[in-house]
């Protein structure tokens, strides 16, 4: 589960992990209020505009107009997800970049050029920067630790910099049974080369972040740029937190942050269900039971030269209402052509999956191929079954087989 970035800093705030003084809006006459009251009239030389969507590369990324597509210019300049004011009528000029900006389009490397649409906005504080560095915590699957990563190069993508220039990512795992240690404070410190009020300040800074990661259920922390001050502060100018889905049940309270304007509908309606749906980009419907199997055969689809539309996972109960529900999402994408049913049957016999797959094709219309593979427990009395139904299925003979029939199928259909 993802959420925004001030979302992500009003809980940092809670573990003493140091963030700009900010405030969210969400209409123009809203930002520009809050600009002159809660920050000009306070004494802020400079404030800060960011668009609130779950992507990265806001400041680089540039806003189109959700009707045109046309780029949207302030000051005859492309207007950006990250805009710093420092001259002229600051709370006015706040005003004009939320009515560009607001139900418009940001279009940043992350979101490719369909973009993710603007609903909400940052007003922040600006600060006097001089050094930006990253820092980063998440579960390295390898180790089965928690592992911290900084870097002198911050406001760069990661990837970036872990492909071209690894060196300068430092890392340091979170024994579970010890916790993160003063030691491993000080050796970050050391890495990234600070001395002094940096020094010092950094120690608390990460360490705090730690203890916000493990309490919170994170399954990422990025803080992208940390940045040291003219003054030798170290403050989170941004933050990027998700958590863990398998921990959600511990915190009821995230509902609340949830926001599923962010989230692709189709797969806002399977979290109804419980079915573990991500839309792609494809035209192949995929309905498999296990995530493994998912997977594999997303990839013999790519193989046989097809395009799967989506990863869905049924799981081991794969009954008439689960079946029926895959199915009406999967027919709401107008992207997919034919559908590919792989069913193992272990836990899950397979003549009681094509009862299912029979009972679910009577309650949802399906005017599109549907190919089916059954292995494992009773699956000949499965493929029986669909035979029988008097239904136009294409039954496959192996794993192969299902993705060269279904390929083949959605080539002839484009």
């Amino acid at each position: 589960m993802k959420i925004h970035e001030y979302q992500a800093k009003e809980l940092l705030r809670k573990f003493n992990v140091p963030v700009l003084r900010s405030q969210v809006v969400f209409s123009a006459e809203e930002a520009g209020k809050v600009a002159y009251e809660k920050f000009v009239q306070q004494g802020s030389k400079a404030i800060v505009v960011k668009a609130q969507v779950h992507a990265g590369g806001r400041g680089k990324g540039i806003m189109h107009d959700i009707k045109t597509n046309k780029e949207i210019m302030f000051n005859e300049k492309p207007l950006r997800g990250v805009n710093v004011l420092v001259k002229g009528d600051l709370a006015h000029q706040a005003y004009e970049i939320a009515e560009k900006m607001l139900n418009n389009k940001l279009v940043t490397i992350q979101t490719g050029a369909a973009g993710s649409v603007v609903r909400r906005m940052l007003i922040e504080d600006g600060c006097s920067i001089a050094k930006e560095f990253y820092a980063g915590i998440v579960l390295d699957r390898q180790t089965g630790m928690n592992t911290i990563m900084v870097s002198t190069e911050g406001g760069v993508e990661i990837e970036k910099v872990a492909e071209e220039t690894p060196e300068k990512i430092l890392k340091e795992s979170v024994n579970p049974k010890t916790g993160f240690q003063a030691f491993q404070a000080r050796r970050l410190a050391f890495g990234l080369g600070l001395s002094g009020d940096a020094f010092k300040n950094f120690q608390p800074f990460i360490t705090n972040l730690v203890k916000a990661y493990e309490e919170l259920d994170c399954s990422l922390l990025e803080i992208n740029p940390l940045v040291l001050t003219t003054d030798g502060q170290m403050i989170a100018l941004d933050a990027k937190m998700n958590f863990d889905d398998n921990a959600l049940y511990r915190h009821p309270d995230y509902e609340a942050l949830r926001d599923i304007s962010e989230e692709d509908p189709l797969e806002v309606e399977a979290s109804k269900f419980d079915l573990n749906y991500i839309k792609l980009d494809g035209n192949v419907g995929c309905m498999v039971n296990g995530a493994g199997l998912a997977m594999s055969t997303m990839d013999l689809i790519k193989l046989s030269g097809g395009e799967p539309a989506n990863f869905l996972d049924v799981g081991g109960g794969a009954n008439p209402t689960r079946i029926a529900n895959a199915f009406r999402i999967m027919m709401s994408d107008p992207n997919v052509k034919a559908v590919l049913i792989n069913i193992f049957g272990g836990i899950v016999r397979c003549d009681k999956v094509a009862d299912g797959i029979v009972q679910a094709l009577k309650e949802v219309k399906v005017n599109i191929p549907v190919i089916v593979r059954l292995d494992g427990t009773n699956a000949e009395e499965g493929a029986e079954t669909l035979k029988k139904s008097g239904m136009q299925f294409k039954v496959a003979l192996n794993f192969a087989d299902a993705a060269q029939k279904v390929t083949e199928i959605v080539g002839k259909a484009s």
